[in-house]
């Protein structure tokens, strides 16, 4: 008989977990159609019918672990759906005096134990007692929730990141005022013509671009022995999504432009959102940006995105007062962190990096000259 297998779930991931049966034993399949949704490290993806009859038999119940290559269910190509059985009607609760419900009898059904119950203090208007305010409540409810996959692999890869990596970071602040005032000039025109906003992520996939290419150590990553320097730009784009954050890529972003980043970046949050990305889109990438100033951050020290051996951090955009031709000026500041793999990376070059990341930022019209 056919049979319904974990499919291959791309690089490096072999095992996924039975998320929601769609179908059950006796139901018709037709061909493509879905029957169960697994749930993999990466991304939720469905798996569907080869070859249209009746799933004989599940292998495996929702919340089970499986592997490349198992078995899910069995399809009985020549079976007939299994006759559903007849649904039992509820029992009908006892009548009261007179053959009906009566107030009473719901009030005796939803009490506690015993009759003669004492209303708790707060309810009488008394004021509990020392022993009653520091004992603990009646009501000291747990709940135990399995983590999903994705879950289990953030936890992993970060505790495996503090483990393997010599992580420091490195901070820097930048005027935001030059690339807010060409916004605000051009967001209209820009929308209009490329059909999204000119946000802030595509000055500094730029900036990010041209900074590696000055100091490649942050576009590489450790194999072994060994160092291996990447001549392509694939930038991670941190998006938050209902299972925890996911880093979908933008490939050969330094052939992209503005509007090709920021469609790309749109399409990543919406992907996220609704549950479409693929494995494809969360594979590899040189180098991270994640941007906490959307949930309102100030400053954060981010987590290497292992193998790479650099990720920049963007902040919330505020005013602060900042000197300016000797004089305090209010000026839109954002604080950018680096945080780096000092096995690789120098702190020199990290400060540099982040130096020529707030030039650039700090003059957008040098970012037209980035190839």
């Amino acid at each position: 008989m056919p049979h319904i297998v974990v499919p291959q779930l791309g690089e490096s991931v072999v095992e996924a977990r039975v998320a929601r049966w769609l179908k059950k034993e006796g139901d018709r399949v037709e061909t493509g159609e879905p029957v169960v949704e697994l749930e993999t490290e990466k991304i939720d993806l469905e798996v569907g019918a080869d070859q249209t009859g009746v799933i004989s038999s599940i292998k495996h119940r929702e919340g089970d672990d499986v592997k490349v290559g198992e078995v899910l269910a069995v399809i009985d190509a020549a079976g007939a759906p299994a006759p559903a059985p007849e649904p039992k009607a509820p029992p009908a609760p006892e009548a009261g005096a007179g053959g009906r419900v009566t107030k009473q009898d719901v009030q005796s059904a939803i009490a506690p134990t015993g009759e003669n119950r004492i209303a708790p203090a707060a309810e009488r208007g008394v004021a509990p007692t020392r022993e009653q305010r520091i004992a603990p409540s009646a009501d000291r409810r747990e709940d135990r929730v399995r983590m999903s996959k994705r879950r289990q692999t953030i936890a992993r890869r970060l505790v495996e990141a503090q483990r393997t990596a010599a992580m420091l970071t490195t901070f820097n602040e930048v005027d935001m005022s030059a690339i807010v005032g060409l916004r605000e000039r051009h967001k209209e025109a820009f929308k209009k013509e490329h059909g999204v906003g000119l946000g802030i992520a595509s000055f500094f996939v730029k900036a990010s671009i041209a900074a590696l290419q000055a100091f490649p150590q942050l576009n590489a990553e450790i194999q072994g022995d060994e160092i291996v320097y990447k001549r392509y730009y694939d930038i991670g784009i941190a998006v938050g999504a209902e299972g925890g954050l996911v880093v979908p890529v933008l490939r050969d972003a330094d052939r992209m432009s503005f509007a090709g980043i920021e469609l790309g970046i749109r399409d990543f949050a919406a992907r996220a959102a609704d549950g479409s990305l693929t494995l494809e889109d969360l594979t590899g990438g040189t180098f991270t940006i994640t941007n906490g100033g959307v949930f309102g951050s100030l400053l954060s020290t981010p987590i290497l995105n292992p193998p790479q051996v650099g990720i920049l951090g963007l902040h919330k955009i505020q005013d602060r007062v900042v000197p300016a031709g000797g004089q305090p000026a209010i000026r839109p500041m954002m604080y950018v962190a680096l945080t780096y793999d000092h096995r690789l990376v120098d702190g020199r070059e990290a400060v540099q990096f982040l130096a020529a990341i707030e030039e650039l930022v700090e003059d957008p019209a040098s970012l037209l000259l980035v190839s």
